[in-house]
């Protein structure tokens, strides 16, 4: 039972990060999260203990946890590792794409268009959701947690530094990139992938100052 509650918190608290509902460098103070999770402390400890290992929580001695603020060095990293891994699965994917895979993820991409056409926030979402939804659909379910993590830290990074309009970019290139799966030309798809997330890295303004939520800090 606490198991489940504990997984329910980290679920819960990841979807507001990813989702930009909390940002990054907000502080989580347990007693706020006891209360309205209705749990205990020690609970939302072990929620925030397993969110700092997927990296999207920070955790200080004396001070408590905050909402991850990644480096750049970091940010780069993360998306070194997405370029290695992720080249990889796309030729694994086109190697065992099936009529319902494609089918699959021509739905997502057709709501990507659709949210982002719309205004709707949830593009930002569905724009990383297309990642994780090929590593799914590979059957991989080590590949799809992996990724998982990686594309939620990548949404801190695009949340702190990207710079307007790319989005669309983001789409046009899984427009793209799902053509080259259709004709089955799995080197084509793979370059695809390493170009789309090099073009991601690339919109990403590292020269940005990021606004804090330290209040100490916002004042000095």
């Amino acid at each position: 039972m606490e198991s489940s509650t504990t997984h329910f918190i980290v679920e819960a608290l990841s979807r507001a990060i990813v989702e930009h509902r909390l940002q990054p460098g907000t502080k989580l103070a347990e007693q706020k999260l006891a209360d309205h999770f209705g749990v205990s402390r020690t609970l939302v400890r072990q929620a925030l203990f397993q969110l700092s290992q997927k990296r999207l929580v920070r955790m200080e001695p004396a001070r408590g946890a905050f909402v991850a603020a990644p480096t750049v060095e970091e940010s780069r990293q993360v998306f070194a590792v997405r370029r290695m891994l992720e080249a990889g699965m796309t030729r694994a994917f086109v190697r065992e794409l099936t009529p319902a895979k494609l089918r699959a993820l021509r739905e997502h991409v057709a709501q990507e268009k659709d949210a982002l056409e719309g205004g709707d926030a949830a593009g930002m979402d569905l724009l990383g959701d297309f990642h994780v939804r090929m590593a799914e659909l590979t059957g991989n379910e080590v590949l799809a947690q992996i990724l998982k993590d990686l594309v939620s830290r990548s949404s801190l990074i695009t949340l702190m530094y990207q710079r307007a309009g790319a989005a669309k970019h983001s789409h046009e290139e899984h427009a793209e990139l799902l053509k080259a799966i259709a004709a089955k030309d799995a080197e084509r798809a793979a370059t695809l992938m390493q170009a789309h997330l090099v073009h991601v890295e690339e919109s990403l303004a590292f020269d940005r100052k990021v606004p804090t939520h330290d209040i100490a800090a916002a004042l000095s």
